[in-house]
């Protein structure tokens, strides 16, 4: 049952990360719209997240509760050594959410809306950067569980390069996915234009901090190098996201845009693959050299028992369910 719930774990991971990073991007997108097309790219989000954004951070609760009760010792861990970006994160997400909502649905059209859009794509921008700041925080190795200052604990464990790198990187892959995800509703030919130059500009910027992230994890001796390239799993997975995102760019410009939602997931998830095959199944690098692995940290064997049949018939009550909403409310418009 322990793989159950680990499965579980990996892919809520990776679910909220396509589902809830592409809400976050859909922000950041607006953010770096122009004034004069905000409007336009608001309604096209709107209609696209407005729905189900909510569903998405049940991926991330999943998770929680996940690590909470089979996995206590990562938990705690994280929780003491990043909780700093780990509270900055949840504000993020907080903020965003109620922005959201009020600026949609206020009853009253007034300057505050001014204020609602401004929190809704700073929040959108900030959330996923410390999203990826604590993914890169587990892995960095700078998490000093025998530190004797408030500083070399809580803030150097997550406050260096590579860490931000990846917070760059994660903010970039949620801009990509959003803009992707958006050509697919944008129904005038002016409207995908614009969200493929999106599209474009976060690739570029999605290699430029991936370069970012080798860099700083050679400064800080970090073998994502080693992870991605010296075995086999790692490098078919880069080689299929490497051709999954020719094949994008190529459907993208014989304006085939059925599968490029498929296609971006894929590419995603093939990267997180290529980093996270190798240092399976460890789940944090800490400064002394150890690392905290999901199998030695597991919870006694009835707590897993129970939590893996947890998941196993929740899934079978929600899965269907959540799946019908997504499809009702992508049904085309007559």
């Amino acid at each position: 049952m322990e793989y159950v719930v680990i499965s579980f774990l990996c892919l809520a991971i990776l679910l909220y990360f396509l589902l809830g990073g592409a809400d976050f991007g859909a922000g950041i997108i607006e953010l770096f719209t122009s004034s004069k097309n905000r409007s336009k790219t608001r309604n096209t989000m709107y209609h696209a997240i407005g729905p189900v954004w909510e569903a998405n951070h049940m991926w991330l609760i999943i998770t929680v509760v996940i690590l909470f009760v089979a996995f206590p010792k990562i938990y705690s861990t994280m929780s003491v050594y990043l909780h700093i970006p780990l509270v900055i994160m949840l504000i993020g997400i907080i903020a965003r959410g109620t922005a959201f909502v009020f600026r949609h649905y206020d009853a009253v059209k007034d300057d505050m809306q001014w204020l609602y859009n401004r929190i809704f794509k700073y929040s959108s921008f900030i959330t996923p950067l410390f999203l990826g700041i604590i993914a890169g925080s587990v892995l960095s190795g700078q998490i000093d569980t025998e530190a004797t200052t408030f500083v070399d604990a809580y803030i150097f464990s997550w406050l260096n390069w590579f860490s931000i790198a990846v917070g760059l990187f994660t903010v970039a892959l949620c801009g990509f996915l959003a803009a992707i995800y958006l050509i697919g509703e944008s129904k005038a030919d002016a409207d995908k234009k614009r969200f493929i130059k999106k599209a474009e500009f976060m690739n570029v910027a999605a290699v430029l901090f991936g370069a970012l992230v080798f860099i700083a994890a050679k400064m800080q001796n970090v073998p994502l190098i080693d992870w991605v390239f010296k075995n086999n799993i790692g490098l078919i997975a880069v080689t299929l996201a490497s051709l999954s995102l020719v094949l994008l760019w190529y459907l993208l410009l014989k304006g085939k845009t059925k599968v490029l939602r498929i296609l971006a997931g894929f590419q995603v998830t093939m990267i997180l693959l290529a980093i996270s095959y190798a240092h399976f199944p460890n789940f944090i690098r800490l400064k002394n050299g150890d690392k905290i692995s999901l199998f030695e940290s597991i919870a006694p064997i009835k707590t897993i028992d129970s939590l893996g049949w947890g998941l196993l018939l929740g899934s079978l009550l929600i899965l269907p369910f959540l799946g019908y909403l997504f499809y009702k409310f992508q049904q085309k418009e007559e």
